[in-house]
Parts: structure tokens; sequence; C-alpha cells
């Protein structure tokens, strides 16, 4: 066996493709498992659009709480005694509203808790507070 060695110092001209062949042997694994993840059909109930009316939905209570303890009911002043009265009144809706509580900034702790308390206490379910714009 005889090895013969170049003896020209002229450049290699052809393109050295093993490179190539590992990248795309790469891709093709990647593919080949990803693939069935992509086509997997995900089944999704989506709501239908009803043909019936909306009824009308109950409007909100705004309950406003200023700095010196003062009780608004819908922009009506009341007192603890009729606080009381009133969140009865609205847990025993068949469609319960929901309570926003509007208190200032200037306003105790205690009282937003005891207003707290109280409508959770007489079954209000949606209490939600709001500040002012």
């Amino acid at each position: 066996m005889a090895f013969s060695a170049r003896v020209d110092n002229a450049p290699i001209s052809g393109i050295n493709v093993t490179p190539l062949v590992d990248v795309l042997l790469v891709l093709l694994i990647i593919f080949m498992i990803s693939a069935p993840v992509i086509a997997h059909k995900a089944t999704v109930d989506l709501p239908q659009a009803s043909q019936q009316a909306k009824l009308p939905t109950v409007e909100p209570i705004h309950l406003a709480i200023e700095g010196d303890g003062v009780l608004y009911w819908n922009d009506t002043p009341i007192s603890e005694a009729q606080l009381d009265t009133q969140l009865t009144i609205a847990a025993a809706q068949a469609e319960q509203p929901a309570l926003q509580i509007d208190a200032t900034d200037s306003v105790a702790y205690e009282t937003v808790a005891r207003v707290l308390t109280d409508a959770k206490a007489h079954g209000m379910g949606k209490i939600d507070f709001i500040g002012r714009d």
C-alpha cells in the first residue's frame, strides 16, 4: 500500500458538506419530535349565542362613606340603623345587587371595616370598592 502525498499547493475547491448534513439531521429529529405535538387537536367547548333577550341587570348600590363617618346610600344620607335595614332588604332580593363601597381617604379604617362586616353578615355576596376620580 502506497500513500501518495500531494505535491501541489493548490487550494481545495470542494465544499465540506459534513457540517451541513449534521445540522439537517438535527433539524429532522426536532421536526419529527415536535410534529405530533403540533398536530394534536384539542376540543374546546365554546359558548353559543342565545336568541333570548337579556334581562335587565340590577343596578348596583352605591354606598359612600365620608371622612366624618356619614353614610350615603345612593346619594341619600342614612344612619347605621337604616344601613342595617337597607342591607337586609338588598340581600333578600332574588337577584342581589352589587354593593359598591366608596370611602374617602380621610375615613377611619374601623368605619369601613364595620360597614364591610355588616354587609357580609347580612349575606351580601357582591361587594366592590371604588374610588373617586
